[in-house]
């Protein structure tokens, strides 16, 4: 049977729906005051200038790097300068007691150049630039790593924030149920029990208001010792999480990976690097050439000419040696670059077949995130209605208040499940750009 609802309650309740219904693509109101507003790409500058895992990589950059500049100077031509004396203790001849002695007075001042020719210290260069290779891919893999690890905590704030947003207004929401139920028991037309109802669904949704203030709190926390060298709680994020990267095709991805997958970079700079591990090692049973060039004087009177004799001139020397036999210690060292090298190849066959399988997977991830969003939207518009239809048959009397808290809770559960929704993508962007780099 018809009961009769008074105009004046179904205008207040769609006052307060008009009210409590907001666009879901929204994040929440910003702050007007001067707290300081950080962007994501804020955040990652300021994640990298104060992450150490992040800075011992660039550390190992830089130490490769170092180490190449080494290695290349070994290969040139070293210059030094050389001056000095030699006193020997004279015993009427020419050289002093010392037969070794040219001169019982001698005065050395020349300049060396000395350089040296071998196998070896030609693979050991070649080996230190494929080393900052490896130590540079690996740098890239720890700033990327450090990216997908801000935009998880950047835009896990973003999500906490907005369900405090979302339980508000299931609070409100329940607390309006609460409001409509008391009134109807007042006109005899529901029993108690849906005020307690009513009530319990209230403090439930003012339950669960704290815990996401909560929640908000630790993520902004979790950020702040992320991005800020000095802790601190006083900021803001800027709430883009709608503004999402769209997901280039298939074949755009894999071209992208082809060409900036650090982690094949790494493989095959470590491959390269055992392969002149190999080459040095074997360099050792070959000959090497060493050759010196000295220019100055080595005379018994530090001056360039002595009674008209021109003591000033050059002299060049030259060395090979010629490895003969040390008991098997170099052709052990090769065998171990050989297994090195050998290991090193393996581990580049599967990281090509990981790259293949990851790229895959996390290009399905995003995409299958991506496609949700829409359903994920529909099921707010959905949910939504559903609660503004449930609220009017409640005060109809064509529906139970089982019927209007559950409305209330698919609809917070939606919103919920949207956010979440819009910072999966994100992520799942993130980790796709490990292998791609940006597109």
């Amino acid at each position: 049977m018809f009961r009769y609802i008074p105009a004046l309650m179904i205008i207040a309740c769609m006052d307060v729906w008009a009210q409590t219904n907001v666009t879901v693509a929204q994040g929440p109101t910003p702050a007007r005051d001067q707290t300081l507003t950080i962007t994501l790409a804020d955040a990652i500058q300021r994640a990298k200038a104060n992450a150490p895992q992040f800075h011992a990589a660039l550390t190992e950059a830089g130490l490769a790097r170092e180490d190449r500049v080494q290695a290349r100077a070994a290969l040139l031509p070293d210059v030094g300068y050389t001056t000095g004396a030699i006193y020997t203790e004279p015993n009427g001849t020419l050289s002093g007691r010392f037969i070794s002695a040219n001169a019982v007075h001698e005065y050395i001042s020349q300049g060396a150049v000395h350089e040296g020719i071998g196998l070896s210290s030609i693979a050991d260069y070649r080996r230190a630039r494929a080393v900052e290779a490896l130590a540079n891919a690996k740098a890239e893999i720890a700033t990327r790593g450090l990216v997908v690890t801000v935009v998880q905590s950047f835009y896990g704030a973003i999500a906490a924030k907005r369900k405090i947003t979302n339980a508000q207004q299931a609070a409100d929401e329940a607390q309006h149920f609460l409001k409509i139920s008391e009134q109807l028991e007042g006109g005899g037309e529901v029993a108690h029990s849906d005020v307690v109802k009513a009530q319990l669904e209230a403090n439930d949704r003012n339950r669960d208001l704290q815990e996401s203030t909560l929640a908000e709190e630790k993520a902004r926390l979790a950020l702040a010792v992320l991005i800020f060298p000095n802790f601190t709680r006083d900021y803001q994020v800027a709430d883009d999480l709608s503004v999402a990267p769209s997901l280039p095709e298939l074949s755009e991805a894999q071209d992208l990976a082809s060409r900036n997958n650090p982690e094949l970079k790494a493989a095959v700079a470590a491959m390269r690097a055992s392969e002149q591990e190999v080459t040095s090692a074997i360099g050792e049973h070959l000959p090497s050439l060493s050759i010196n060039y000295f220019y100055g004087i080595d005379a018994t009177q530090y001056a360039t000419k002595t009674d008209g004799v021109n003591n000033l001139g050059y002299q060049v020397s030259a060395t090979l040696n010629l490895p003969i036999w040390n008991w098997g210690a170099t052709q052990s060292r090769v065998k171990q670059a050989q297994l090195r090298r050998d290991q090193s190849r393996l581990e580049l066959s599967a990281a090509q077949r990981q790259a293949i399988a990851d790229l895959q997977t996390l290009y399905s991830e995003a995409q299958l995130a991506r496609n949700q969003l829409t359903l994920l939207h529909q099921s707010v518009d959905l949910a939504q209605e559903s609660l503004r239809l449930t609220a009017i048959r409640y005060q109809g009397g064509e529906a139970t208040i089982l019927e209007a808290v559950d409305a209330q809770n698919v609809l917070t559960q939606a919103r919920n499940n949207f956010d979440d929704g819009q910072v999966r993508y994100r992520v799942a962007i993130a980790n796709l750009q490990t292998l791609t780099g940006s597109f």
